[in-house]
């Protein structure tokens, strides 16, 4: 099973920087959807990522429907937005062997609402407190999903505990 954080039409550089760092240490994929509102030779999304952005599966796709043509199991995509009903807590990413996919809005925007609608089902959030913010950040949004899906999945491939750098050349 492959987890993927998908970016839906992502403008600024910061955040796909640090998403993709955040894809390069839980092996998730990173799927762009275009139109980017940056350049992937931007320097800003180098120095949010640089380090890391070669160790990062990036995929990218020219619109919406070439995303969800690449999805082999629609059943398990999920649309995140502050105006769905279900937490991001409450689905079961432990159930099948079938990748994830996790799809965020732009930053301004959000996801187009006629597809939100129609896939209403399909759509998790993260419960914030709307009278202080507009919507949390992007970024720390895909670690918060991610960690989760991870958790359930009992992290799989990932390093439980971290060893100093002297106790490795022992």
């Amino acid at each position: 099973m492959t987890n993927h954080i998908a970016l839906f039409e992502p403008l600024f550089p910061a955040n796909t920087g640090n998403i993709a760092r955040t894809c390069a240490g839980t092996d998730t994929v990173l799927d762009l959807i275009k139109p980017l509102g940056f350049s992937v030779d931007d320097a800003h999304l180098k120095r949010a990522g640089l380090d890391y952005w070669d160790k990062v599966d990036v995929r990218y796709h020219d619109n919406l429907p070439a995303f969800l043509d690449s999805i082999a199991d629609p059943t398990q995509l999920y649309l995140v937005s502050k105006f769905a009903e279900q937490d991001y807590t409450e689905p079961d990413y432990s159930l099948n062997d079938n990748d994830h996919y996790f799809l965020f809005g732009k930053e301004t925007t959000g996801l187009p609402e006629p597809f939100m609608r129609q896939h209403e089902e399909k759509c998790i959030r993260i419960p914030q407190d709307d009278s202080h913010i507009r919507a949390l950040n992007l970024s720390n949004s895909a670690a918060i999903v991610i960690y989760e899906v991870l958790r359930q999945q009992a992290f799989p491939n990932l390093e439980r505990i971290h060893r100093y750098p002297h106790d490795k050349l022992k």
